[in-house]
């Protein structure tokens, strides 16, 4: 009685883990991604990420109103800012002018789309791995090593248009105008172009960052069967 009690136990512990495997269905858990999954699951996650970052950026308050990437008075010009704070009329052109600068950004936000996508294009097995692997931000980090130089040359004329057409450079002006007319100032020369053009793409990189930081950790962002296989593994 004893040696089929035992027999028997054996058999329904059999059966229990059996069924267990089949509902948690190990083959897929432990099955090894392909060098084909990854490289396409990183680009898809890609494309979503920068889909999404460029419509957030690109939007109405997509910079000026989100603090973690607004852009901010010219270090370079901080003298400035400091002299005008005390000059009646000085914090509402400084005001004026970091609106319209971040204006700037969100007119041109939409440049970086066909750039991105054929950085996204070109990467490659090595590459693939390295990124899936690497840190949370790590795709983000690779997009801005190999796209930072042709999104500065595309997206600084059209903020140089922007910044006219916003408005910005008047302003800019119209700052300087007032600093330069205060006794014992030093001349400042700040390219704005330049200065806003940089500021824009770095906070474009950090929407992009946030954006893979999801998708890598968040299944409710990992929106298709590849990205959940490929990150959910």
């Amino acid at each position: 009685m004893k040696k089929l009690s035992l027999a028997f136990i054996i058999l329904l512990s059999t059966s229990i883990f059996t069924s267990s495997c089949d509902e948690l269905n190990l083959d897929d858990l432990t099955s090894e991604l392909t060098d084909e999954e990854v490289i396409a699951g990183l680009k898809e996650a890609l494309n979503v990420g920068t889909d999404t970052a460029v419509t957030q950026g690109s939007k109405f308050n997509g910079y000026y109103g989100n603090a973690l990437i607004k852009i901010a008075f010219p270090e370079e010009a901080s003298v400035v800012e400091t002299v005008l704070a005390s000059v009646p009329g000085g914090d509402e052109l400084i005001d004026i002018l970091i609106e319209k600068l971040n204006r700037a950004a969100e007119d041109a936000a939409d440049k970086a789309m066909p750039i991105f996508k054929d950085a996204i294009v070109g990467i490659s097995f090595d590459d693939a791995w390295d990124i899936l692997n690497g840190e949370d931000t790590a795709a983000t980090n690779y997009l801005r090593i190999n796209t930072f130089s042709s999104l500065y040359d595309a997206f600084k004329p059209d903020i140089q248009e922007s910044l006219e057409s916003v408005g910005a450079q008047q302003a800019w002006e119209d700052v300087i105008d007032l600093y330069n007319s205060i006794p014992f100032t030093d001349d400042v020369d700040t390219d704005l172009a330049n200065y806003t053009t940089n500021k824009a793409l770095g906070g474009l990189f950090v929407l992009v960052g946030q954006e893979e930081e999801k998708i890598r950790t968040d299944v409710s962002h990992q929106v298709t069967d590849l990205l959940e296989k490929v990150f959910g593994s």
